[in-house]
């Protein structure tokens, strides 16, 4: 982890989207966006890639929008590579993430969703976003799209300046962002 390189960028980079795109797969093998729904999400400006590298090696990898109504980054999908898991690159482009969206983009803080089944899987998952600050809420929204309920995970960045605590309140931001994302025009 000598030579870790973060880069972040809101513009269709072919070539970089498929150095993550296998990252990406394996980590999400159902109920991911479609490539050319992420090439119209750039092309509309709606979203940022952010990668990790090691050395040459992209390790990991974030997909991102801001909600400005709601003034918070929503993390879409964060995935690292399935031979490097357990090394801490997740924590890491997520430090970074924290970084950009609060100086860079003047986010008050992050949205996630979760799926919110007990399963071994969504628990884990659920407990690196809280092992990263990261509070879960009660709420558990049912899409109509996809059966697994999910639930809201936020980051405030400053306490003065806060997200709401709702889980309903937070799947608002979360919707608006899905419902452009996928959005043909």
């Amino acid at each position: 982890m000598d030579a870790l390189e973060y880069h972040i960028t809101d513009v269709w980079d072919l070539a970089r989207w498929a150095a993550v795109e296998q990252i990406y797969e394996q980590a999400f093998p159902h109920g991911r966006k479609s490539g050319d729904i992420i090439r119209r999400m750039f092309e509309r400006r709606l979203c940022q890639l952010h990668t990790i590298a090691d050395g040459s090696e992209i390790v990991g990898m974030a997909l991102t929008g801001i909600d400005h109504e709601a003034n918070a980054l929503i993390i879409d999908y964060l995935a690292v590579g399935k031979d490097v898991r357990g090394n801490g690159y997740g924590r890491l482009l997520l430090n970074r993430i924290k970084q950009w969206a609060r100086t860079a983009a003047g986010c008050k803080g992050i949205i996630i969703e979760v799926e919110s089944e007990p399963t071994k899987e969504n628990i884990q998952r659920i407990h690196f976003w809280e092992s990263n600050g990261f509070h879960l809420t009660a709420y558990v929204h049912q899409y109509i799209w996809v059966p697994e309920p999910y639930k809201a995970m936020y980051l405030n960045f400053d306490d003065g300046n806060r997200l709401p605590e709702d889980g309903g309140m937070l799947f608002r931001s979360i919707t608006r962002f899905h419902e452009k994302s996928f959005r043909r025009r």
